[in-house]
């Protein structure tokens, strides 16, 4: 009793309240943490540091089994397992895990089952159920989905890296893996990112693809279940300026339609994550966590595109100054475009969707989802659907998609 009266006040709520610290004295806990929000049961190891008034970590959790833990205004789920590393402001579905090492920042929302090996860097980083990346990976400014469960998922192997910062110091460079009006049913090919390789943003991936190790990809990749061939490397030396564009039509559509499957995931944590994660606090803290990544990649998608357009007038009047010669006039017009429209956009971006958006498709699906069994769990309720149901609900997320691509019409 006398050593007990030496903890500091933080942690001796967590130990009152019936949270597991095998060695209490090695343990952080600041006064912002809210002790209601730890679950009686969750196991803090060695050398854990919990901090942030945000912070809520479900039951079954267990932070610091391979090597000491900080985490700041996170939410976890129930059994989450964060190994060793820093996690600051990202949420964490039930069954998310992340092995030692890891670095983990904000806007980043890993869902059911998601999750890293050791030494993965994510930021802005969006993995719907099941998707999981090997160890020694940076990922960063990507949303992931594929694969129908814990045995059939999306892989991304190990030495990988999502490249997502340009010659020209720019970050306009989300990229989509797979996507969400479709991702979110659980049914679509997983698709699978080969080690010591990378793709360079932004880009699309289509469901099924198959990347193998050892390439880099450059491009969009549309069409479902194709093995990545890359071309043969371009041997002539070019002048590049930074700061000169060239055509960013591919780069403002990439953006825009990213855009829309955020718009879309935000309409899916709204109106039907929702029925699924209220059974308790804490999946109710990760819900709420969850929406607030997805308004934290909003904006950096925008405040990123908006960098991007403001540097079009500069790209057209240092062209022939830094090249010697004029843009070609289709790429003008690209440049020009951007410049111009880009007041109205970011306007209408920062709106989000109408509300009529893929309605009729939303009514549809939500009369249907409104009489499965929530009880069930979020991801078993989801498979259940029937096909009608899936289509109603594809096509109001798509709708929603399409809502944001359409905002820029340049060929």
């Amino acid at each position: 009793m006398k050593d007990a009266q030496k903890l500091t006040l933080p942690v001796q709520r967590l130990l009152d309240r019936g949270v597991t610290l095998p060695c209490p004295f090695s343990v952080e806990v600041d006064e912002s943490v809210n002790p209601e929000r730890i679950a009686p049961g969750v196991i803090l190891h060695t050398g854990c540091r919990v901090s942030g008034a945000k912070t809520s970590i479900g039951p079954g959790s267990e932070l610091g089994r391979e090597a000491p833990v900080a985490i700041e205004d996170c939410q976890l789920g129930h059994n989450v397992a964060l190994k060793g590393g820093f996690f600051s402001g990202a949420t964490f579905l039930d069954g998310a895990s992340m092995g030692s090492a890891a670095h983990v920042r904000p806007g980043t929302l890993l869902e059911e089952e998601a999750g890293g090996a050791h030494a993965v860097g994510f930021k802005q980083t969006i993995f719907l159920p099941f998707v999981t990346a090997g160890s020694l990976i940076n990922f960063c400014d990507v949303l992931m989905a594929g694969g129908t469960s814990r045995r059939n998922h999306s892989e991304i192997g190990s030495s990988y890296i999502h490249f997502n910062f340009t010659p020209h110091q720019d970050k306009a460079t989300p990229s989509l893996i797979g996507d969400v009006p479709r991702g979110v049913f659980l049914d679509r090919p997983p698709i699978f990112l080969g080690g010591q390789g990378g793709l360079v943003g932004p880009a699309r991936i289509a469901y099924g693809t198959v990347i193998p190790a050892g390439t880099i990809c450059r491009q969009d990749i549309l069409e479902e279940c194709r093995l990545f061939a890359p071309p043969a490397a371009a041997r002539e030396v070019r002048v590049f300026a930074a700061g000169v564009y060239r055509g960013i039509n591919r780069i403002v559509k990439n953006n825009l339609i990213y855009i829309g499957n955020l718009w879309a995931l935000r309409a899916w944590y709204q109106h039907v994550r929702v029925r699924t994660m209220s059974a308790d606090a804490f999946r109710r803290a990760c819900h709420a966590g969850a929406l607030a990544q997805i308004e934290d990649g909003l904006e950096e998608r925008v405040k990123r595109l908006k960098e991007l357009a403001d540097r079009m007038p500069l790209s057209l009047k240092r062209a022939r100054l830094e090249t010697g010669e004029d843009l070609p006039p289709w790429i003008q017009s690209q440049q020009q475009a951007l410049a111009d429209q880009w007041p109205e956009m970011e306007a209408r971006l920062k709106t989000g969707p109408a509300a009529a958006a893929g309605a009729a498709h939303r009514d549809a699906f939500m009369k249907e989802w409104e009489q499965s069994d929530a009880a069930c769990g979020h991801n078993p309720a989801v498979s259940a659907l029937n096909p009608p149901a899936r289509r109603a609900g594809a096509a109001w997320l798509q709708e929603i998609v399409d809502s944001a691509s359409a905002l820029w019409a340049i060929t």
